[in-house]
């Protein structure tokens, strides 16, 4: 071999491995992470994303679906598990630790963050709080001299018929709903019937749909075929960003708290991006981006929201007045009330 073949050769050689090691460093840098659909998914993709994949060079794929959806397949790819990070509601996030669908959480200061924050199982964090109460079209509301609903009872009024849209039960907006209906009726998450007996009797005759989807919950309002539900006060604040004109009401009787949390899944060899995914969407910046995005309240004590982004949100204070719900109880007996909940109120 000559050497000006040789010398071509072995150039050709270099390129050929360098090109395999980006190809792998680029594989390394791929990252999956599954979270709710609607507004938070492209809130998600607008600004968080690419946010993230600036700062570390990643390349993130998203999974929209709403918890219950993408904790079933963390589940179903155990074996192979595809997603990196998960986020979803706390009541399943609860059920996703219990099942070791997630891993330790590393570098995540608590000191830094609301007591909220700490969900005490060391593998998941709350990233953002939300209230669940009653969303009113008050243009409507003002057309027909209605008074704003104030309570959890306004659901049960005769007028509101086939105009009230309710998340289901396994949908964590639908289940306070039901816990709400059984505490105010002498029973509670360990005394569940007086719940479904007010939804059998009382709140079902109103119900237009029971809905999921977010996407769907406000075409309802948009059409006017919905003018009352219940819903969350982050999906309300950005459904009202919109130009529409709803409001959120936290009622008299209170509301429960969501938490929207956070959890690296357990993985044989998992992403060190995961990690620092976690980590990212605690930062102060990215925790105001979540509460104008999301309508959900910081848990970091040194994120600062203006006037306007936090009006509606709660934030600082307003965090310790949400009630708390009995995850231990709910998730232990769930599945056996989301069966009743299709024997006997969405049949």
């Amino acid at each position: 071999m000559n050497s000006g073949i040789r010398n071509a050769w072995v150039a050709c050689a270099a390129v050929a491995s360098t090109l395999l090691l980006a190809g792998g460093a680029s594989a390394q840098q791929k990252l999956t992470v599954a979270g709710y659909g609607g507004s938070y998914e492209e809130m998600m993709r607008k600004e968080i994303i690419p946010a993230f994949e600036k700062k570390t060079g990643a390349k993130i794929e998203y999974v929209a679906g709403n918890s219950t959806d993408n904790i079933a397949r963390m589940q179903a790819q155990r074996a192979n598990q595809e997603i990196d990070v998960a986020i979803v509601d706390d009541g399943p996030m609860y059920q996703a630790v219990a099942l070791g669908l997630c891993t330790d959480l590393k570098g995540v200061d608590f000191k830094t963050l609301y007591p909220v924050a700490d969900m005490k199982t060391g593998k998941s964090v709350t990233i953002g709080v939300v209230a669940t109460g009653l969303i009113y079209n008050k243009k409507y509301f003002d057309d027909n001299k209605l008074p704003a609903p104030t309570s959890w009872n306004d659901l049960k009024d005769p007028k509101f018929k086939k105009k009230l849209v309710i998340p289901p039960m396994n949908n964590s907006y639908g289940l306070h709903a039901v816990v709400m209906y059984a505490r105010l009726n002498g029973g509670g998450e360990k005394n569940i019937d007086p719940g479904f007996k007010v939804f059998k009797d009382e709140v079902g005759p109103n119900v237009l749909a029971y809905e999921p989807q977010p996407g769907k919950m406000t075409e309802l309002f948009q059409s006017g075929q919905a003018v009352i539900g219940v819903w969350g006060s982050g999906r309300v604040k950005v459904f009202k960003e919109t130009g529409f004109p709803v409001e959120f009401v936290t009622p008299k009787e209170g509301s429960p708290a969501l938490g929207i949390s956070a959890c690296p899944t357990a993985k044989p060899n998992p992403s060190p991006l995961a990690q620092q995914f976690v980590q990212f969407l605690l930062q102060p910046d990215i925790q105001a981006i979540h509460a104008k995005g999301a309508g959900a309240g910081p848990v970091n004590m040194s994120t600062t929201l203006s006037a306007d982004v936090a009006r509606g949100l709660p934030y600082g204070e307003a965090v310790g007045k949400l009630i708390a719900v009995d995850w231990d109880t709910i998730n232990a007996n769930r599945t056996a009330w989301n069966n009743r909940w299709t024997r006997e109120i969405e049949r």
